[in-house]
């Protein structure tokens, strides 16, 4: 009979701009005589004088809330917090849209290039941040993630211990998602169509890739309507299933590249922090779902428009 892992305690640090303190928990086993040893290890990145002087200013502390002296004893499973230097980050210019709240979920709808979740340089500059600072909601979590440079609807959970129940619905695929995107119109494309292949993403690889085997990816295709004065394209694709990047892969494979896409069919040179032009034309238009916790059946919209395909000039020009 396997036990149940006890919980960790609840920190005792507020957070900082939307953002948890950093949880630290001892190895049972270690050969470190001091706290401070430990973290000098364990942190050894950013350096043992930042470690040193962190403890000095009181900046670690135990589950008490009370700051760790830099002589304390090594305790294995130990618990102990902090709150990391948070990064300067180039503000996202454009408004997070709050379309439903309730005591359980909220829907946001976002724009593009704001990370869903805190990662790697875009902590604050996160949906996550803004919404948890700007609706006074400490406990707000994302039931799943939009990729940075794709707009449209995010799901969050109120209490955290109702957000499994909502990951869970994205896990076994019982949310409808729909998702509009802006690509090359080719009349020699037969449309609708089921699209199936196997994806890799692999770790420190900007793009994903096809190869052969079993398919682990399938996106339906359909064309909502074109534009023929500039060979254009608005189209709906509905994923089947949940591969990183999936719908942009897609849409190269089928030589219909979505419209502002730094990655497929090539990788393109990085931009500068802050660049905001031309942004990738996908959005994720709808959600629907049952919800798991109240039984109501949902169904939200994203409000957003396309700007290669509501005004193209500007989103060419970068405007």
């Amino acid at each position: 009979m396997r036990r149940r892992r006890t919980p960790p305690p609840p920190s005792p640090l507020p957070q900082r701009a939307g953002i948890d303190a950093v949880r630290v928990r001892l190895p049972v086993d270690g050969a470190w005589s001091t706290v401070r040893e430990y973290l000098a290890d364990r942190l050894s990145a950013a350096g043992a004088d930042v470690v040193d002087s962190m403890f000095a200013a009181g900046l670690f502390v135990g589950a008490d809330g009370r700051p760790i002296a830099d002589d304390a004893p090594y305790e294995p499973g130990m618990y102990v917090w902090f709150h990391r230097e948070l990064p300067a980050e180039v503000p996202v210019p454009f408004p997070l849209e709050v379309v439903h709240r309730d005591e359980h979920v909220v829907v946001a709808d976002k724009p593009h290039f704001l990370a869903t979740t805190p990662r790697g340089s875009h902590v604050t500059e996160t949906a996550l941040a803004r919404l948890r600072r700007e609706l006074d909601v400490p406990s707000l979590g994302a039931a799943h993630r939009l990729d940075r440079l794709t707009a449209g609807l995010v799901l969050f959970t109120v209490r955290p211990e109702e957000r499994g129940a909502y990951q869970a619905l994205f896990r076994d695929r019982r949310v409808r998602k729909e998702y509009e995107a802006v690509a090359p119109y080719d009349p020699s494309l037969a449309l609708p169509r089921t699209v199936r292949s196997r994806i890799v993403k692999e770790r420190g690889v900007l793009a994903a890739f096809e190869v052969e085997g079993e398919p682990n990816a399938v996106s339906r295709v359909e064309l909502l309507e074109r534009c023929p004065q500039r060979g254009l394209g608005r189209y709906r694709l509905v994923p089947g299933t949940g591969q990183t990047h999936q719908l942009r892969v897609h849409m190269s494979t089928l030589g219909v590249a979505i419209l502002g896409d730094p990655l497929y069919p090539e990788v393109a040179p990085p931009v500068p922090a802050g660049d905001f032009r031309r942004p990738l034309q996908l959005l994720a238009r709808e959600l629907a779902f049952t919800d798991p916790v109240t039984g109501r059946e949902h169904r939200f919209r994203s409000g957003r428009s396309l700007g290669a395909w509501s005004a193209y000039e500007g989103w060419a020009a970068g405007q």
